[in-house]
């Protein structure tokens, strides 16, 4: 006889046998003893967690010729034992998944026409019923709806809401839950004895967490594993090299350079992992379960019987916990839960992957206000460390140091500027004597009230917030404003070309000196008297010898 797969040969003959269902169980167990059966049923939850199982028991159930008190199955009457063998014309099972079309479902309403020839009920099972489209089962409404007496309909299926809500609405709807972790465990125990195969009970524990709730993927795991080490023990260390997956241990150094931000280090054990075989998508997401365990470790002391892991690598994993900032964990599981979905479809994925520990080690390459967060912190932990190596002693030094260097810079008085020396040098005795004319005809318009009320008292008080500098052609004046008090106000209306204040002012000067003069405005800058163009020439005494 050929082999027959671990989850085929231990499918569950009666009710007892089915694991992690009690609710439901229960309540398909009062219907049978209480002959308050339903026509239709809607089987719903995640592969693996026995919904097709169910279904097959309770149509052997419902047509047993000697059912039990409890409401099992005899196991022991030709139509439970033709429904075991699979060749009951009571029990239709149907894959929706091809058998989906309006023809599928016209033929169903055809044949319920006709009643069983062997048992009471007529079962149909349709498996993986959301990929029945709204047509096909339009077809088949009436029928679901007022079924003969002797049909019962069981929809098995993942996506409960692919299913038109009016066949919904005309069904009883149990929600199959992920199995628990022990649960599976125990069930893996009592088949392994069954098979007198052995095992550990770590071994055992973590095929158990990789089925994810499935029964069914459970099996198939333990299937893989005692085919590859056939004949030998089952270990934990077998368990993980069969598997492609990677140990804890493993997953506390990667997260220890992460956290110190070796980048080559961190590259060095994903090179390692590649070179051994590991499959990279089940890193990915062993790594992301490794950081959410992490977190829970930070968020409160009374989570280990969540994580199942050992002592040894709890007290591994808190030390490590201890050396992470919650923000930053949180960030990389962003990064490592973005990866999963890119590493579905890249056709590098080593290359995808080694990116995404880079973005870790390295923040900065990370616009996500996270990473930038992540990149202060770090920040302000190198200024600590530097604050903390540096002696208290030499510190206060260099602070007084300081505080010497500032006092003496404001003892020296600024060096005088001999403003005289550079017009001299600078300017002809003719520019000399225009520039001066100039000056105190503008000193003039700031302070003589006949000279103020032509151009405007306002207005003319704001040239005493003016500097008179040279122009660059010698000639011209620059009037400088300074950029606090009223510089800003007067600047603005001496410059305004919407304004006459200007021209009104080089009109004056001409009426006083005889002389046209170009005049322009500026901010005050901080550069120093150096330059002839920088200049104040109101400091500037022009009762100077001129030589002819």
């Amino acid at each position: 006889m050929s082999y027959m797969a671990l989850y085929r040969k231990w499918r569950p003959n009666e009710f007892e046998e089915v694991k992690g269902q009690e609710h439901i169980i229960t309540t398909l167990k009062n219907q049978v003893l209480h002959d308050r059966l339903g026509h239709a049923y809607a089987f719903c939850g995640t592969r693996g967690t026995g919904k097709t199982t169910v279904a097959r028991l309770f149509a052997k159930t419902v047509n047993c010729e000697h059912r039990l008190e409890d409401g099992s199955p005899c196991n022991q009457c030709p139509s439970c034992q033709a429904i075991n063998a699979g060749n009951s014309m009571n029990v239709i099972e149907i894959d929706a998944a091809t058998n989906n079309g309006i023809d599928n479902m016209r033929r169903i309403k055809e044949e319920v026409q006709y009643s069983p020839t062997q048992g009471r009920y007529k079962v149909y099972i349709i498996d993986e019923a959301h990929q029945i489209p709204a047509t096909a089962f339009n077809a088949l409404l009436k029928t679901i709806e007022e079924p003969p007496p002797y049909v019962i309909f069981i929809f098995a299926t993942t996506e409960m809401h692919k299913i038109p809500i009016t066949i919904l609405s005309r069904c009883q709807k149990y929600n199959f839950r992920r199995i628990s972790l022990d649960t599976i465990c125990e069930r893996l125990e009592d088949l392994l004895e069954r098979e007198g195969i052995e095992a550990e009970e770590k071994a055992l524990r973590y095929i158990a967490k990789m089925a994810d709730g499935s029964m069914r993927d459970a099996l198939s795991l333990l299937d893989q594993c005692i085919a590859f080490y056939l004949g030998q023990r089952l270990t934990y260390e077998k368990v993980l090299e069969v598997l492609g997956t990677i140990d804890t241990e493993v997953f506390n150094r990667l997260m220890g350079h992460i956290a110190e931000k070796e980048t080559m280090a961190a590259l060095e054990t994903i090179d390692e992992l590649v070179w051994q075989g590991r499959e990279l998508n089940q890193f990915v997401t062993d790594f992301t379960w490794y950081m959410r365990n992490l977190l829970l470790l930070q968020a409160t002391d009374h989570v280990n019987d969540q994580l199942d892991i050992s002592a040894d690598n709890l007290d591994t994993m808190k030390q490590v916990a201890t050396r992470l900032q919650q923000e930053d964990l949180m960030r990389y599981i962003r990064i490592f839960s973005e990866l999963s979905g890119q590493m579905r479809y890249a056709t590098q994925k080593r290359v995808v992957l080694e990116l995404a520990i880079i973005k870790l080690c390295t923040p900065q390459m990370d616009s996500h206000e996270d990473a930038i967060l992540d990149r202060l912190r770090t920040l302000e932990k190198k200024v600590e460390q530097s604050l903390e190596a540096l002696d208290v002693d030499k510190l206060a030094a260099m602070m007084q140091k300081r505080e010497d260097e500032t006092v003496q810079q404001t003892a020296e008085p600024a060096p005088d500027i001999d403003r005289e020396k550079i017009v001299k040098r600078e300017l002809t005795p003719a520019q000399q004597a225009d520039m001066a004319a100039i000056v105190n005809a503008v000193q003039s318009i700031s302070k003589e009230q006949p000279l103020k009320e032509k151009l405007g008292v306002s207005t003319s008080s704001l040239l005493q917030e003016a500097s008179i500098n040279i122009g660059e052609d010698r000639q011209s004046i620059v009037l400088s404003f300074a950029d606090d008090g009223k510089g800003p106000l007067a600047y603005q209306q001496f410059s305004d070309p919407g304004k006459p204040h200007l021209q009104d002012l080089k009109n004056l000067i001409a009426d006083l000196t005889g002389k046209e003069v170009k005049i322009s405005c500026q901010i005050k800058n901080n550069l120093a008297e150096t330059n002839i163009s920088n200049i104040n020439l109101n400091k500037v005494n022009f009762d100077i010898m001129i030589e002819e």
